[in-house]
């Protein structure tokens, strides 16, 4: 039976997910946002708090160096902690944007005002989140903020564990974790 269900299941997808300096500046705002994430059913693979200089900036947003936004963006992005998470599900990438909403906060408020950034986002810079827009750049950006993290060994050793339901919410650690499949325990005879 079990079987017959992990093979029916996709594989689950990761994504990159950012809380911005505006949000994390708000302990409120932070919470609140850590309990969405929960509340849709996004496993929580990994989690850090940190601080980027402007040369940090620099490197995550050169793809749109020369744009307009571009320093206001660096200079955002520098300028307090903010939280990056490594989350999971199926269609986790699809499924954290429609959750963020649009980019730019005045068409989030209008268009889907149940979004994180029609809820929490200030202007267009300063709207909450950050997510991954495809399966390349998730790969890369998870590779930005966790270098430590290999998404092939997590895919090969955990994920069919956290996708068969085997996975437990840590509260002191803030993230999920492979937890012992329920049933009898058997010891090999030798």
């Amino acid at each position: 039976m079990l079987l017959s269900s992990l093979r029916r299941a996709r594989v689950l997808q990761l994504t990159l997910a950012v809380i911005k300096p505006d949000a994390v500046a708000h302990p409120l705002i932070l919470e609140a946002l850590h309990q969405r994430i929960l509340e849709n059913d996004f496993l929580i693979v990994r989690k850090k708090d940190l601080i980027w200089r402007i040369g940090d900036s620099e490197r995550f947003y050169a793809e749109h160096e020369g744009r307009f936004f571009y320093q206001r963006l660096v200079e955002f992005m520098s300028s307090g902690p903010m939280r990056a998470y490594i989350l999971a599900r199926e269609d986790a990438i699809t499924r954290w944007r429609e959750l963020m909403g649009p980019t730019k906060v005045y068409r989030a408020r209008y268009t889907s005002p149940s979004t994180i950034r029609a809820q929490y986002g200030l202007t267009d810079t300063r709207n909450t989140t950050h997510g991954s827009d495809s399966e390349e750049s998730a790969k890369r950006e998870i590779a930005f903020f966790f270098p430590e993290f290999s998404a092939e060994q997590w895919l090969e050793e955990e994920e069919p564990c956290f996708r068969a339901g085997h996975a437990e919410y840590d509260q002191h650690g803030q993230i999920h974790i492979k937890s012992k499949p329920p049933g009898p325990f058997f010891t090999p005879l030798t």
